[in-house]
């Protein structure tokens, strides 16, 4: 698919998309693709819908958070969003930005990731961290961290004690103890009202999918 097929999801600011698609996203990575980013520009969306926020720098964060690509196992992945910041920072001073909007764009790519843990200070970076995290709960969040896990060479789960009633968990062995360990506790670090009230229906999905499992072992 061509990327100005795929900057057609970003309307209004598929010319902008357009642009910034090329060095948005690793190809080889399918659970922060292309369709990672059109999903987070949904989510984000529905939440500057309700909170307010600048669409512009919404849409730019957005479709940078991820254009430095760090596994999940990488000594370099609490890096990850400081590095996709400062590209990201280079690739819109480029594109003629002014000092103040670049660095409002690199203040919410930075503060996004869960592993980076640094607050978000402005009404932009709370909803794209908010918008980000939508996408790792709910039933998309369980096919990412299955898929992810398949990547990363983990199980499924422990086949004699999947719930870890007598084991540590280990979320880099299985997968289902990712539900655990960050994917349940996600919703209660949410920034926005709108974003935590789908957070709840999305972690509501996943714990019925993670009981469906557990059923079928």
């Amino acid at each position: 698919m061509s990327f100005t097929c795929l900057a057609a999801a970003f309307s209004p600011l598929g010319d902008l998309a357009e642009r910034l698609l090329p060095q948005a996203f690793a190809a080889d990575d399918g659970s922060h693709d292309a369709a990672h980013l059109i999903r987070v520009w949904k989510n984000a969306r529905r939440i500057q819908a309700e909170e307010g926020g600048d669409r512009r720098l919404l849409a730019a964060a957005v479709l940078l958070h991820d254009c430095v690509a760090v596994e999940k196992n990488s000594p370099l992945r609490m890096q990850a969003s400081r590095l996709a910041a400062e590209k990201a920072s280079v690739l819109l001073a480029a594109e003629g930005w002014d000092a103040a909007d670049v660095a409002a764009v690199g203040h919410a790519i930075l503060t996004h990731s869960f592993s980076a843990n640094i607050a978000p200070e402005t009404l932009e970076a709370k909803i794209v961290q908010d918008a980000d995290r939508l996408d790792a709960i709910g039933m998309v969040g369980a096919a990412r961290c299955f898929y992810i896990a398949g990547r990363m060479g983990s199980g499924l789960y422990d086949p004699l004690d999947p719930l870890a009633e007598h084991r540590p968990l280990d979320d880099k062995a299985f997968a289902i103890d990712h539900f655990e360990v960050k994917l349940f506790k996600l919703a209660d670090g949410f920034q926005t009202a709108a974003g935590a009230r789908m957070a709840g229906e999305r972690t509501a999905r996943l714990r019925t999918i993670r009981d469906m499992l557990l059923d079928e072992i």
